[in-house]
């Protein structure tokens, strides 16, 4: 089997190739995320919080994801922009939990959604931590960083556990769905 997807790609026929990027403050789940969308032989016991940047592959729904998971500490956030030309889609995780910094997380998604290398990209949102009791609904999160005044690139959010899975699939094929739509330029 590795031979005829070896064939296949050389022929230009593989799957579609997609640089995603992961951001979200420190502590959201980034990696954690990214760790449960490994197949399951190959994810770990211990996730490490990220420093700098990490790169994993996955494919899901026959689409090939480059994702680079960014550290969200505030020493590293001035390096996300560095990978927006890069970027076919955006992961933004919240942790639903941490309410204090949930401004923080608005203004760093503010910066974002202005970079002209994101434009028409789609976002996709997940409000993390959703087993944990008092954490805000994937809708308090979105009104809180006024999701719905982004009417220029399409976006979605929903309640996940990183841990569980939780939401991830579903976010996910939404994410895909997005990226088959897109009209090639």
């Amino acid at each position: 089997m590795g031979l005829f997807r070896r064939f296949l790609r050389a022929l230009g026929l593989g799957p579609e190739k997609v640089g995603v990027l992961i951001v979200g403050l420190d502590n959201s789940g980034k990696s954690t995320l990214l760790n449960r969308l490994r197949p399951k032989k190959a994810r770990t016991a211990d996730v490490v919080p990220t420093i700098g940047f990490q790169v994993e592959s996955f494919l899901k729904h026959g689409i090939q994801f480059t994702a680079f998971d960014m550290s969200g500490a505030g020493r590293y956030r001035s390096l996300w922009e560095a990978y927006f030309k890069d970027a076919q889609a955006v992961i933004f995780v919240i942790d639903a939990t941490d309410l204090v910094r949930m401004c923080v997380a608005k203004d760093e998604l503010e910066l974002m959604l202005r970079h002209p290398d994101l434009r028409k990209v789609p976002f996709l949102f997940y409000a993390n931590k959703s087993d944990v009791p008092k954490c805000w609904t994937a809708l308090q999160c979105a009104q809180a960083l006024q999701l719905d005044e982004n009417k220029d690139k399409p976006w979605n959010i929903l309640a996940s556990n990183a841990l569980t899975g939780e939401g991830v699939e579903e976010g996910i094929d939404w994410l895909a769905e997005m990226i088959k739509s897109k009209p090639t330029n």
